[in-house]
């Protein structure tokens, strides 16, 4: 049987190329809003992080997703983002 190809991305704080299984999407809905994608599929500009409490804190330290989801992401955003990350099981 043929291997199949595991898809890799890139996180955005630390820049290492991991299985896409082993990090987190965040999204933008094309409503706006900034959300955690658990699923991976969720329609938007997406970007992903380390599923690390160093990482998320390190992105809300350096505001590593305004830059990548081209909107502003206040503080509690982050602190929203990392109360769920911690609820978040790897695929």
């Amino acid at each position: 049987m043929k291997q199949r190809k595991v898809p890799l991305r890139k996180c955005v704080v630390t820049n290492e190329m991991m299985p896409k299984g082993e990090l987190v999407r965040i999204v933008r809905t094309p409503e706006g809003t900034v959300e955690l994608d658990a699923t991976g599929k969720k329609n938007g500009r997406g970007a992903y992080l380390t599923n690390s409490e160093d990482v998320f804190e390190a992105a809300k330290k350096r505001d590593s997703l305004s830059r990548h989801l081209q909107v502003n992401v206040s503080a509690e955003d982050y602190e929203r983002l990392i109360a769920e990350r911690a609820k978040v099981k790897k695929r």
